[in-house]
């Protein structure tokens, strides 16, 4: 529930608008799996892909706290593979265990989805954010965070200001500083918003449990990945500080460039919320409406990533894990085309990428508006 005009809101989604199309995709999406006898969860490439994302992060940390190395560079490219690994891990692993879709037993995605801590994050306000707010409710103004940022103007449904008109320049340092921003501050601001919505009853914590597990989180992390590097290496600690800040910028600035061109671009709708029917698709043509792919062809970079460019099928099928998302976006695609409904795909990651600027450029010099009011 949130607030529109001072009244309350909850979303709805039109269940006339086309029903039969999710009925029919989950069937063909099932036959598939049943068809070719294979589990909706993790398979051996993905438990390789674990090891791997986890042995990216772990290895060269590992040895900036063997206190074996000795010149300067090495520590940085220590770093900087830090950076690349604490990004992978948050994408192809963290991911899918806190959708419950890396394994069956919900004890194994739990532990697998609390390797977010390592990388500074809470798991709980994750899922709250992520898996209830904004997969429920994607490009919905006023209760998908993921566009509320306030520094940046995502959504036309957003007020613009006068700094906007220089956010596309702005917007990559503040993808940059993200992680930062996480571990530090994000999700403090998180357990007051969300106790004020009682969001943390449905995982089943109290305000104050959340609130002591937060600080054990943050604790854990600052001194484990920052305070101790301090002590045992050789080094300036202006020089440690360095590594560990050019390690957030690195993962901060892959991961919001791979989520954000995912929803943000040129091509995808924006919905404000009214006070009868909030949203005029059913959820799932919704989804479709709100959410594109990019790179589909490119198979080392989607490992790499995830899956995380096959994102329509992710929104609509967050529970099977990413590794089947490639197969199954020749059934979405196909069955999408047979109701009409847009399927919104760049062929590139550049492409999504340039098209994500260009949406950014346009919300932030009022181009966008003044196209949409000229029809």
């Amino acid at each position: 529930m949130n607030q529109v005009a001072d009244k309350p809101v909850v979303v709805k989604f039109n269940k006339k608008d086309r029903p039969e199309f999710y009925k029919l995709l989950r069937k063909r999406v099932n036959n598939h799996f049943t068809e070719n006898n294979i589990s909706r969860h993790a398979n051996l490439n993905m438990k390789i892909k674990t090891v791997f994302m986890l042995c990216s992060y772990f290895i060269p940390f590992g040895v900036i706290l063997s206190g074996v190395v000795s010149n300067i560079w090495l520590m940085y490219a220590l770093w900087i593979l830090m950076g690349f690994g604490m990004s992978g891990i948050g994408l192809s692993i963290m991911h899918d265990a806190n959708h419950g879709s890396y394994s069956r037993n919900k004890t194994v995605n739990k532990i697998i989805g609390s390797v977010i801590t390592f990388i500074g994050g809470y798991d709980v306000n994750w899922r709250i954010q992520h898996n209830v707010l904004h997969h429920s409710f994607t490009n919905i103004h006023g209760f998908d965070e993921d566009i509320e940022k306030g520094v940046i103007r995502f959504s036309p449904t957003q007020e613009r200001k006068p700094i906007f008109k220089y956010q596309v320049f702005y917007a990559p340092l503040l993808y940059a500083i993200m992680t930062i921003y996480w571990f530090t501050a994000k999700d403090f601001e998180q357990l007051l918003r969300y106790r004020k919505k009682n969001l943390y009853e449905g995982q089943g914590l109290t305000f104050n449990q959340a609130l002591f597990q937060i600080i054990m989180v943050k604790s854990i992390y600052l001194v484990v990945t920052f305070i101790l590097p301090l002590v045992i290496l050789p080094f300036a600690w202006w020089q440690i500080v360095i590594g560990f800040m050019v390690m957030h910028f690195i993962s901060g600035l892959i991961l919001a460039l791979i989520f954000q061109p995912a929803h943000v671009i040129e091509e995808t709708d924006f919905f404000m919320p009214d006070q009868d029917i909030s949203v005029e698709n059913n959820w799932a043509i919704h989804q479709l409406m709100t959410t594109s792919n990019f790179a589909h062809k490119s198979r080392i970079f989607s490992w790499l990533i995830g899956g995380l460019n096959f994102q329509i099928e992710h929104h609509l099928f967050p529970n099977i894990c990413h590794v089947h998302y490639r197969k199954l976006s020749k059934i979405v695609k196909a069955t999408a085309e047979e109701y009409g409904i847009p399927y919104y795909q760049h062929e590139t990651f550049l492409s999504a990428v340039t098209s994500h600027f260009k949406l950014l450029n346009a919300l932030g010099t009022g181009e966008y508006d003044r196209n949409l009011a000229a029809g």
